[in-house]
């Protein structure tokens, strides 16, 4: 077994989504992986092991930079011709009988990604469902725009530079226009902060585009508790004891410990229309709720 670590900002919804991300991935790609969360210091921190030898953090980031990014569409989709170019390949149509994991979408925008090495695949298609679990789709897309083009365009803000950052990579940055949502340090909602830096060229808003591309990875099993259109909870299970992603999946959306005696933490989300009313969500506000 190898183990890795990293720090995490548990005030951060994106980053603890990112930190199921790396567990999810490291269970596909090396098998056997658990986790956990350490607060017991003044940084706290996700610690992640697996089987074999490559320290499970380094073999989930090689696999982003190296993993091919396409999409799929059902059998019989009547949209594939509404695909433009610049979004990146067009679909892979399944063929006849192939199990789709989601309703049939209406439009391209929200088609899962595949994510493929040569030997490992990760599907990510939380922004699909449209029922219950809530899919926690922040972004609401210009013109369609797919989530699959998104995930390209973070992993291209920052290809090449990930095993860099493999001690830190929550703080690997890149000025960033558009994402998934999750990590609100890059967001903003024009009313509060008095302008808006989309109409001033000069001014380029900074994102994390691993946080991002890891929390998509994280919320595809798992989901934070949905209060309100504008409010959620999500929970995470503390100590140094490794534990499965299941139990990591559970707690994220749970009330009450789902393990006797494992201690947990619950944050309450604000979120905010960063633009017109109805489509895409901003997180605003991150509080720690009162253990009861």
């Amino acid at each position: 077994m190898a183990e890795s670590s990293v720090p995490v900002d548990l005030f951060n919804p994106g980053q603890v989504f990112a930190c199921l991300g790396i567990v999810e991935a490291a269970d596909v790609l090396l098998g056997g992986a658990a986790g956990a969360f350490d607060w017991a210091d003044s940084q706290s921190r996700f610690f992640v092991s697996a089987h074999g030898r490559e320290p499970p953090v380094e073999r989930v980031l090689r696999f982003l930079e190296d993993a091919e990014i396409s999409t799929r569409a059902p059998a019989g989709w009547e949209h594939l011709d509404e695909w433009i170019k610049k979004w990146g390949k067009v679909p892979a149509v399944d063929r006849p009988g192939d199990p789709f994991p989601m309703a049939a979408p209406d439009s391209p925008a929200t088609l899962p990604v595949v994510l493929r090495d040569g030997t490992s695949e990760i599907v990510i298609d939380y922004w699909g469902f449209t029922a219950k679990p809530d899919n926690v789709k922040f972004w609401a897309g210009s013109g369609g725009y797919p989530g699959a083009a998104l995930f390209r365009d973070a992993r291209d803000l920052v290809h090449g530079k990930t095993r860099q950052h493999v001690g830190d990579p929550f703080d690997l940055r890149s000025a960033q226009t558009s994402s998934f949502r999750f990590d609100w340090r890059r967001d903003y909602v024009p009313l509060d902060v008095g302008f808006s830096p989309n109409k001033h060229p000069s001014i380029s808003m900074t994102g994390f585009p691993v946080v991002e591309m890891l929390a998509a990875i994280g919320v595809s099993d798992a989901r934070p508790k949905r209060l309100g259109k504008l409010e959620y909870r999500y929970s995470v299970l503390g100590g140094r004891r490794p534990l499965e992603p299941l139990f990591l999946r559970a707690a994220l959306g749970a009330t009450t410990s789902p393990l006797p005696g494992v201690p947990i933490r619950h944050f309450a989300v604000r979120l905010d229309w960063p633009g017109q009313e109805g489509q895409a969500r901003c997180i605003t506000q991150v509080t720690e709720e009162s253990q009861k």
